[in-house]
C-alpha cells in the first residue's frame, strides 16, 4: 500500500478531506449520543468528546466518511484528533483510548475499501489522525513558573505509542501527525511511530502537518517554517506540511517556503478562512477552491485538503481543481532520477 501511495503521489496530487468536528456540529448530537450504551453510567460529562462517536456513533461518523469520499477525496482522516490517554483525561476515558483509535480505523477502512471496490482506478486511503494534544513539551502553561511543564517527553512518547498501535491494528494506511504546535510533541509522536514499526516489524507511511499560529510565521513553540522542516527531517516523510490556524490567503507565503526547501512531498490543509466572531468560518467553497488553486498552480503542493470549516462542498472544488495540476517534484525524486542516471 505505501509503495502505490507513492507511485500515485508522482503522477497526481492527492486530496485530503475535510473538517471532521465540522460535520459533526451539523447533527447537533446532545450527551446521550456521546455515552451510548457503553458510557451510558460514566461519571463525568462526555458531550463534545467527539473522537467517542467512533464507538457511539459509527453511523455518523461512516457517513462523513463516505461524504468525503465521493467529493473526491483520496484520503480521509480518522476520528482521532484526541485520541490519546493525555487528551482522554479530560473525560477521565484513557481506558478507552484504544477502541476509540482502533474502531475509528476500522470505520474509515470499511469505507475506503467500499468506494475503491466501485472505482478501483482511484483507490482511497486512510490516514490515522494524531493530534498534538491539549500540553506542549515544550512551553510552562504557568507565566509564573516558566520551568513548569504540564507533559514530560516520555509521558508523550507512551501516549502516542499506544495510540499509532491501535490504529495499525484498525486497518490505517498512513499515519498523519497533524496541528503540531509544538515540534517537542511532534518529535515525541514520530519517536513513538518509529517505536511501533519496530515491534511490528514494518512501516507505514508518515505525514507530518504542523500549525503557523499568526502572521509573525512560526509555531506556537516558536520555530519558523524553515526550522519547523529542519527539525524533523531526519524521519523518512512521506509528506510535509501545514494545516489549521489559517486561511489559505495567510497560509500561502509558508507553504511556499516548504515548497521550495522540502525534500519531502508537500502537503496543506488550511482553514475555511478566518473566524468571524461568532467562531464561524464564512469562505464558501468556490473562494476556497479560488486560493487553494494557486497553489496547485504554482506547484506548491502533492497533497491537499481541508482543515476547520471545510466541508465535502470544499473538497469537491478543490478535487476539481487538483484534476488538472502537475504535482510538485519533490528534491527526493530528483536525487533518485540523478543516481538512477549514474
Amino acid at each position: 500500500m505505501a509503495k502505490r501511495i507513492k507511485e500515485i503521489l508522482k503522477e497526481r496530487i492527492l486530496v485530503l478531506d475535510g473538517a471532521m468536528g465540522t460535520m459533526i456540529q451539523r447533527h447537533d448530537l446532545e450527551e446521550e449520543d456521546f455515552r451510548g450504551d457503553r458510557f451510558k453510567d460514566h461519571d463525568s460529562p462526555l458531550k463534545g468528546n467527539n473522537d467517542l462517536l467512533s464507538i457511539t456513533r459509527p453511523d455518523i461518523i461512516k457517513d462523513i466518511h463516505k461524504q468525503y469520499f465521493l467529493a473526491g477525496a483520496d484520503i480521509v482522516e480518522t476520528n482521532t484528533f484526541s485520541g490519546t490517554t493525555i487528551a482522554q483525561a479530560d473525560y477521565n476515558l484513557e481506558d478507552a483510548v484504544y477502541d476509540i483509535n482502533y474502531y475509528s480505523a476500522k470505520i474509515a477502512k470499511e469505507v475506503a475499501e467500499e468506494i475503491t471496490l466501485k472505482e478501483p482506478n482511484k483507490p482511497r486511503f486512510v490516514a490515522g489522525s494524531m493530534g498534538p494534544t491539549n500540553r506542549t513539551a515544550s512551553l510552562s502553561p504557568d507565566v509564573n513558573d516558566p520551568g513548569f511543564r504540564a507533559v514530560t517527553y516520555d509521558a508523550l512518547v507512551e501516549a502516542y505509542e499506544e495510540q499509532v498501535t491501535a490504529l495499525i491494528d484498525g486497518g490505517v494506511d498512513i499515519l498523519l501527525v497533524e496541528t503540531v504546535f509544538d515540534t517537542l510533541n511532534a518529535k515525541a509522536a514520530l519517536f513513538a511511530i518509529e517505536n511501533v514499526f519496530d515491534k511490528k516489524g514494518r512501516q507505514w507511511p508518515i505525514m507530518v502537518s504542523g500549525t503557523i499560529t499568526d502572521a509573525s510565521g512560526r509555531t506556537l513553540s516558536g520555530q519558523t517554517t524553515e526550522a519547523f522542516l529542519i527539525s524533523l527531517s531526519h524521519v523518512p516523510l512521506l509528506s510535509i506540511g501545514l494545516n489549521c490556524a489559517l486561511g489559505a490567503e495567510q497560509l500561502r507565503p509558508y507553504v511556499e517556503i516548504l515548497s521550495k526547501k522540502s525534500p519531502f512531498n508537500t502537503s496543506a490543509h488550511p482553514n475555511a478562512g478566518l473566524p468571524n466572531e461568532f467562531g464561524e468560518y464564512d469562505q464558501t467553497p468556490e473562494q476556497m477552491a479560488s486560493l487553494v488553486g494557486d497553489f496547485l498552480e504554482e506547484g506548491f503542493l502533492n497533497i491537499v485538503g481541508g482543515c476547520c470549516g471545510t466541508t465535502p462542498d470544499h473538497i469537491k472544488l478543490i478535487a476539481e481543481r487538483a484534476k488538472s495540476v502537475t504535482p510538485r517534484s519533490t528534491q527526493l525524486e530528483f536525487l533518485t532520477k540523478a543516481e538512477s542516471n549514474d
